[in-house]
């Protein structure tokens, strides 16, 4: 047979060379009322040459989505050694091309004696009535006969209500889209691109966007994206336009965002210096002071006095004040950080008595002297947070590997759908991350190629292949990745314990002991998401 195909689910990755299977097992999904889902088909060829295509047959009213599985490069795996099958995939696959961005074509190009995947997304109409509904993928070679898949749904009697008290915010790089799509500062082009961001960002369940008041401080001199246009007037006195901050979190409101993440007011690493601010928006990059300007001088002193009564001022006016989350500095670490973020704080709560800030760091000295309003700490030692009755969100960047949940381009799908039961595990008020749409050469202005490039160029200096961006650059606007689909799916799942008001501490979570101990296998979360579907409890 020329063409050969299968039904899978969307927990497997197909690399170029993964054999077909002797005996494909049927796929039968399970779903809340309005609940996304997601599997694979996968297709192989002994011809030299094969086009395919998909299309699919499905109940009246329901969203079906058909994307190819794209291949991207990956040189190295991201943690040595053979490693436990369930902590690292692509063994004997990798360096090689490992499968990632989901192409919204529904045609594929097979070569003989390779493998490839189409990626369905189905999502029921409203007026879908409990029961099994059927999906069907028809393929069609080009010479042969089509093949068929009949994929099973079976829609529970409940509706997933929008989830509470718990944030999820990744870093949104303005400048990436600048670069990429060669816009002009923020012009039409830029608003443009950005709306699409905006919904995909919400779409997979991230409720909040960062807002380039001022050009973010945060891995490396960055080119200058300021939404605030900044006017200096006389000796340490400015004026403030807030248009373009105004038309960016209306936008973003439009679409669905919750929360709005401001930038760090203190440069990383150490709290030692006044953040790069720049007169105008940034154009010719003059600066209204130099970038050794102390992080509490009196230069930086009276410009934060003027411009946060503004700020609190906008943001009230706008109605956007309950809903904004705010930094002073990321990652602060050992006593020399500790002394400079205890004078940051003071300043701030002398010029803004009001603020409450919040800042990924991992060091809980800094939460014990009530530094930070709401420590954000690795997953590695929020534990340690919890069990000392602190509240805090949590975090990864970069790392912990090997055992620990993680979303990288080498961590097991099935582990990956497994976030929003680590998440509710523990009462955790949030999660930040770093990378939505990171799209350089560490700490650098070099744009790359996300298509060959996932690791900013530092993977030999402790990066990760997968851990800088979550989504690809398309011509209109993102491509998901298999890897954001599937976090995105794992957050219904925190929503689906919401709604069964499911103690954290019940039977069917204990099972899940720590961000590294947990179930890794797509089973148990399958036979728990129908327990709570069934609310057989």
């Amino acid at each position: 047979m020329s063409l050969q195909s299968w039904p899978l689910t969307s927990f497997t990755r197909l690399f170029p060379s993964t054999p077909t299977p002797r005996h494909a097992a049927p796929v039968h999904l399970e779903s809340a009322l309005n609940e996304s889902s997601s599997f694979q088909v996968g297709l192989h060829t002994d011809e030299d040459k094969l086009r395919v295509t998909a299309t699919t047959e499905g109940p009246d009213g329901w969203a079906v989505r058909v994307r190819r599985v794209g291949y991207v490069p990956m040189l190295h795996h991201n943690m040595q050694g053979p490693g436990n099958p369930a902590d690292l995939d692509g063994v004997g696959q990798i360096p090689g091309y490992v499968p990632d961005p989901l192409f919204d074509e529904s045609t594929v190009l097979l070569g003989r004696d390779e493998t490839h995947a189409f990626w369905i997304t189905i999502r029921p109409s409203r007026n879908t009535k409990p029961g099994t509904h059927a999906v069907t993928v028809i393929l069609t070679p080009e010479r042969g006969r089509p093949q068929r898949h009949r994929i099973t749904v079976r829609i529970h009697d409940l509706a997933l209500p929008k989830r509470r008290n718990f944030p999820i915010v990744q870093w949104f790089y303005a400048d990436s889209l600048m670069d990429w799509y060669k816009t002009d500062w923020f012009d039409q082009r830029f608003w443009a691109i950005a709306e699409p961001y905006f919904h995909n960002v919400v779409s997979h369940g991230q409720s909040g966007v960062l807002v380039p008041c001022f050009t973010p401080p945060t891995d490396g001199v960055k080119r200058p994206t300021q939404l605030l246009h900044v006017s200096r007037t006389g000796r340490n006195r400015y004026a403030f336009d807030w248009r373009d901050v105004r038309r960016y979190m209306r936008l973003a409101d439009r679409c669905g965002v919750d929360h709005f993440e401001w930038n760090h007011l203190f440069t990383q690493w150490g709290v030692k210096h006044a953040i790069r601010i720049y007169e105008g928006q940034g154009r010719g990059e003059r600066r209204l002071w130099a970038p050794s300007t102390g992080a509490t001088s009196p230069v930086y002193r009276a410009f934060l006095s003027q411009f946060l009564p503004e700020l609190r001022n906008f943001l009230r006016r706008e109605g956007f004040l309950h809903r904004t989350l705010f930094h002073l500095s990321d990652e602060p670490h050992g006593e020399e950080h500790l002394v400079n973020y205890r004078k940051a704080r003071q300043m701030l709560r002398e010029v803004a008595p009001w603020m409450k800030v919040m800042d990924a760091l991992t060091d809980i000295a800094f939460a014990k002297q009530g530094l930070t309003d709401m420590p954000v700490p690795s997953i590695q030692s929020a534990l340690d947070f919890h069990k000392a009755g602190i509240p805090s969100w949590c975090y990864y960047c970069c790392g912990p590997r090997g055992p620990y949940l993680n979303r990288l381009m080498d961590t097991p799908l099935a582990k990956i759908a497994m976030h929003g039961f680590l998440f509710y595990r523990w009462p955790f008020k949030g999660f930040l991350h770093w990378g939505y749409n990171y799209w350089y050469q560490s700490q650098t202005r070099n744009l790359i190629d996300p298509f060959t490039v996932q690791d900013g160029l530092f993977w030999d200096r402790g990066w990760a292949y997968g851990d800088t961006f979550c989504v690809y650059p398309g011509p209109e606007g993102p491509i998901d990745s298999m890897r954001w689909e599937l976090f995105g799916e794992s957050m219904q799942d925190y929503q689906l314990l919401q709604a069964r008001n499911v103690d954290r501490n019940h039977p069917l979570l204990r099972p899940i002991r720590t961000f590294a101990d947990f179930p890794k296998h797509a089973a148990w979360r399958q036979k728990v998401r129908h327990q709570l579907l069934t609310g057989k409890l």
